[in-house]
């Protein structure tokens, strides 16, 4: 009984927390509109999530990924502004991912910084240049191109499979996207398998011949991109960036994840695992939204969870 509920406690919550928005919003939660509108929400935390779970495999955190999905829009609408192309301000954004990415996995894989310390000191240093680079201002209106926001507008049509009217969001299938390529890489690469080696014992994988300062490099500078991706993806939806817009999604990734690991048997984080994690975050809020349930105490539940999370992965580990 008790390691059905270490197994399958995450799911019999998630299961509990559709049933009772359920039957509290029966007109409204459970129609194809809301649940095709959840998608669209989570698809930035799914992204962030998704490309977490690559550095969480190796029991390392990566805290600066709001900060970086803050600091590639603000990149992306100074750009925009200055007259570039949509593609170079995307393209030069993604790269700046990418390199605060390599940067923390320097820090962290070759001068041996804590992750935490590492990455919440780079936290910092992007959320700075967010608002350097912006002057502290949001960038909206003329500035951003009606292509690059109307793709979060836009979506694949569903009348072919009888949802007259309604679209899947391209946000969604960005996300979707995400999801196979991280799942791929970690669950059907040797670069993954490597990943999980280190994860469970890193001085055994370096005896057994693993580079694992590159591997953990690479896997901090595909975290970098992630929030990249994601930090784009919420400036089309706004249609602006702003220095602070990506600073909820560290907190909720992370809670995601552990989420995710509470279902494994092993206790080790797995990316499908961790969209359930998306999901649950995202069907709740969602639902207090719907209810009218204030902002503050959504936080508290959070943290309740991140809390019950690493409560029962402890549990786990102990137990095996």
């Amino acid at each position: 009984m008790i390691r059905t509920l270490k197994l399958y406690g995450t799911l019999i919550g998630f299961v509990t927390i559709l049933v009772f928005f359920s039957v509290q919003l029966p007109d409204t939660f459970l129609t194809a509109k809301n649940l095709i509108n959840i998608t669209q929400q989570i698809s930035m935390l799914a992204v962030v999530a998704c490309s977490m779970t690559l550095v969480m495999v190796m029991g390392d955190f990566d805290l600066s990924v709001g900060s970086m999905a803050s600091l590639a829009g603000i990149v992306a609408a100074l750009l925009f502004s200055m007259g570039y192309p949509v593609s170079v301000g995307i393209a030069v954004a993604l790269l700046v991912g990418v390199l605060g990415g390599v940067f923390n996995g320097i820090l962290v894989s070759f001068f041996g910084i804590l992750p935490f310390v590492a990455t919440l000191g780079t936290l910092t240093m992007f959320s700075g240049l967010a608002f350097f680079t912006s002057g502290g201002k949001t960038i909206f209106g003329r500035d951003i191109p009606a292509t690059f926001s109307g793709f979060a507008r836009s979506g694949l049509q569903l009348d072919q499979i009888g949802l007259v009217g309604l679209k899947l969001p391209y946000l969604s299938l960005v996300a979707l996207l995400v999801l196979v390529v991280v799942w791929f890489i970690l669950e059907q690469t040797i670069f993954g398998r490597r990943l999980y080696a280190i994860g469970g014992n890193q001085e055994a994988a370096r005896l057994a011949g693993l580079k694992v300062r590159t591997l953990r490099l690479c896997a901090f500078a595909m975290t970098g991109l992630g929030a990249a991706i994601a930090g784009l993806m919420y400036a089309s939806r706004v249609a602006s960036a702003n220095p602070t817009q990506g600073s909820g999604l560290m907190l909720d990734a992370i809670a995601a994840v552990f989420l995710g690991m509470t279902m494994s048997e092993e206790g080790e984080p797995r990316v499908l695992y961790s969209i359930v994690g998306v999901l649950i975050l995202g069907i709740l809020d969602n639902g207090l939204t719907q209810m009218s349930v204030d902002s503050y105490i959504r936080e508290i539940l959070v943290g309740a969870i991140i809390v019950t999370a690493v409560a029962f992965s402890s549990i786990t580990k102990q137990s095996r």
